[in-house]
């Protein structure tokens, strides 16, 4: 039916439809975004981490406080797995989940918002307070006709944070506390005309300045913006980073913040949820405590254990970016604590027209780093599973790996897992990536199959 109403709509009457059904989401579930302050991050990696570890640390502050991203759905204290094979809901469903977050009495939503779901105008109906930038690498290419293209979507998103309207603290609190009585909103006695808490609700953009693309995200208007580093001067910034499988340290402002998470990476994911926090009045030492609470964002550098003598890593890395963070990161970890021999990758990549030229990239990078290499299906939709595995395989040939001897190609997903646990040896490293924490596989016909690679693993580990 959507693609029917692709072909048949010209494009200037598409882009309404598409308007009109994200206000019409907002109108229906009462404009929950403007009772809440929100926050909207986006980038090509680690955007998901960073909402959770905003969400966490704002809750540090007492606050109620909900999110959505690629990983989880969070509305105050419940959280679920997102198993909608969405990183940024659709119109209705985004306003419904908002509204959820507002019942609840949450302060805070915190958002991913993918460049695809800008191009839709999922966005437009939501009035944002931030703007998170975290990074830009080539992604989605395929899908908005070039890198430039793909970055001005992101742009779309900082360009609309100023024009909605600026809420009052003040308002928020009504709508928060004050009760209902014959449709007037009792205030409360504090928040009077003049109060502290009749402040402005600043726009803000937080921006990432050790991406090339920084400047760009910069010149957007807004009331306030912040940038965040860990090579340059910024107005937050973190040093003395170290890596180990137990987790990754840092120094911010003197103070030893130590991540249960692995991965430097995480530092910049963690930078913005102490800008958003402290800007929220919220003290440093609630922030550390709150962010060193985290023990795994799910699908991410995520250890398996069920008892066996190699080492099993799952992780999402779905692009070439990611990806070579992830090695820079098992590099990192590599020694007395992490003592991995050889290094198993089962990966594939994403059909549906999604990003082609990767593919290639993909077994090459995997071709060079691993010692064994399962080229797998991932979410074909409705390419043939087969070709895509064939164009990543050849990327592993090309530097080196051989069919049948470090190099498989195995459609079955499942058997993949298994192969490459089967073939690991004491103190090995079995790496999957691809899906992380995703729920589903999707495949011809728009039929999506109950999938869950952790899950996978840990049945095949414990028979």
């Amino acid at each position: 039916m959507k693609s029917l109403i692709k072909k048949l709509i010209p494009k200037f009457l598409l882009q309404w439809y598409h308007k009109g059904l994200a206000y019409l989401g907002a109108f229906i579930y009462g404009n929950p975004s403007e009772k809440m302050i929100v926050i909207g991050v986006t980038g090509t990696n680690g955007k998901s981490t960073t909402v959770s570890l905003i969400a966490k640390a704002l809750e540090a502050g007492g606050d109620k406080v909900g999110a959505l991203s690629t990983v989880m759905f969070k509305v105050a204290g419940e959280e679920e797995l997102n198993d909608k094979k969405m990183t940024m809901l659709g119109r209705f469903q985004l306003q419904k989940y908002l509204k959820r977050m507002v019942d609840a009495g949450c302060k805070y939503a915190v958002v991913e918002t993918s460049s695809q779901g800008v191009e839709q105008y999922r966005h437009i109906a939501i009035n944002y307070d931030y703007a998170v930038f975290t990074n830009l690498t080539p992604e989605h290419i395929e899908a908005h006709g070039g890198f430039n293209n793909y970055k001005e979507a992101k742009g779309k998103f900082f360009e609309h944070l100023n024009k909605k309207r600026t809420k009052r603290l003040r308002d928020l609190e009504n709508k928060k506390i004050g009760k209902q009585k014959n449709n007037i909103p009792l205030c409360h006695p504090e928040l009077v005309s003049g109060s502290a808490a009749d402040k402005e609700v600043k726009k803000t953009i937080v921006v990432n300045a050790d991406d090339e693309h920084a400047d760009y995200f910069l010149s957007f208007a807004a009331d306030k913006k912040v940038t965040f580093s860990v090579k340059r001067k910024a107005e937050f910034m973190a040093s003395n980073i170290k890596v180990t499988v137990k987790g990754t340290s840092f120094d911010y402002n003197q103070i030893a913040i130590n991540l249960k998470l692995i991965g430097a990476f995480n530092v910049e994911n963690a930078l913005p949820a102490i800008v958003i926090a402290q800007n929220e009045g919220i003290e440093i030492e609630k922030i550390k405590t709150a962010l060193e609470s985290v023990m795994v964002i799910p699908g991410r550098t995520e250890m398996i254990s069920q008892g066996q003598n190699f080492f099993v890593m799952v992780d999402y890395a779905p692009e070439p970016g990611s990806m070579k963070k992830l090695y820079e990161t098992l590099d990192q970890i590599k020694g007395s604590d992490f003592p991995y021999k050889k290094l198993i990758h089962v990966l594939g990549s994403c059909g549906g027209g999604r990003d082609k030229a990767r593919r290639p990239i993909l077994g090459q990078m995997a071709g060079r780093k691993a010692d064994l290499v399962f080229v797998t299906n991932e979410d074909p939709y409705d390419e043939d599973p087969m070709s895509i595995i064939t164009e990543v395989s050849r990327g592993a040939k090309e530097v080196g790996k051989q069919e049948g001897k470090d190099l498989f190609l195995i459609l079955d997903r499942k058997e993949a897992i298994k192969k490459a646990l089967e073939s690991a040896q004491e103190n090995d490293l079995v790496l999957i990536t691809g899906k992380g924490s995703e729920r589903a596989m999707a495949v011809a016909g728009g039929i999506y199959i109950k999938w869950d690679d952790r899950e996978v693993v840990r049945e095949l580990l414990r028979k």
